[in-house]
């Protein structure tokens, strides 16, 4: 059996930055065990299959994949799969368009070269020590911002932001893997586990996403899901209204660009991150 794919380089404006992503569409015949097998092989830090679609109604059902586990939410997949839909595989490019994950249904626009989500409502979970963080990486307590706590949070996947002072505390970032491995497993609430260090500077705001998988201490180019509790967090922190680009990559040479524009009023977040999305190749996947 031969499926058709895309890959695409998601929230960034030139091809070969941003972060990777395949798209395999026709997928329904494929088990939850082929679609992670191939996720593995192709290596992207994740990988999507579309298990259904509807060209009438403008909408698709998807399954999210790492190398190593299937994801409930994550944004530049999202993200990456929407523009392939509307402007490759969809007639007439529509410009809105719903797909269906695990979390449920997420709508997604497109406006110009941008395009959009809207993230579900937040979950706060524990605020965590920052003096914690001296035993498992190279940071002193003196390098993080005293503006805000460190706190986990999820809008499907969850996230521990961890704030930093400034870019400069932020590029020197070092963790031990096993000790960091340690420390998540004893605080995360969830079984996605992984640290967002930002740092937000003349409003200013960059970004580097770790975790562990496969065994391996891993850095993301540029996270959609981990934007989406960024954004929440500043808003209830920081500011009830966001607008402005986030900034990550820059330390793997995959310079990103996730665009916030959110809103808090009455205790709910209107949470959107957008991006561009720089079409790569295609091709046929062979399924034996």
């Amino acid at each position: 059996m031969m499926i058709p794919f895309y890959i695409v380089d998601v929230f960034t404006d030139k091809k070969y930055a941003g972060n990777q992503l395949a798209v395999f569409l026709n997928a329904s015949a494929l088990s939850v065990d082929q679609m992670q097998q191939i996720a593995s092989e192709i290596n992207f830090a994740e990988s999507t299959f579309v298990t259904a679609i509807s060209a009438q109604d403008h909408t698709a059902t998807i399954k999210i994949f790492t190398p190593a586990h299937e994801m409930q939410f994550a944004g530049h997949p999202i993200i990456g799969t929407s523009w392939v839909l509307m402007n490759k595989v969809f007639n007439h490019e529509p410009l809105t368009i719903e797909l269906q994950v695990p979390i449920g249904m997420i709508s997604v626009v497109q406006t110009n070269d941008l395009v959009w989500l809207k993230a579900a409502q937040p979950k706060f979970m524990e605020v965590l020590n920052k003096s914690d963080f001296t035993s498992f990486s190279n940071l002193s307590t003196n390098d993080f911002d005293d503006r805000f706590e460190v706190q986990e949070v999820s809008t499907g996947s969850a996230f521990v932001m961890v704030p930093l002072k400034n870019k400069e505390a932020l590029s020197k970032v070092s963790l031990d893997k096993e000790k960091t491995a340690h420390w998540l497993d004893a605080n995360c609430k969830t079984a996605h586990k992984a640290l967002y260090f930002f740092s937000l500077e003349d409003e200013v705001l960059t970004t580097r996403m770790l975790c562990i998988e496969n065994n391996q201490l891993i850095e993301d180019a540029a996270t959609g899901s981990a934007s989406t509790c960024l954004q929440a967090f500043l808003l209830k922190y920081y500011a009830s209204t966001i607008k402005m680009v986030n900034h990550q990559g820059e330390f793997l040479g995959r310079d990103s660009q996730i665009y916030f524009e959110g809103t808090l009023e009455n205790d709910f977040f209107d949470i959107n991150i957008g991006g561009q999305s720089q079409f790569v190749a295609k091709g046929e996947w062979e399924v034996v």
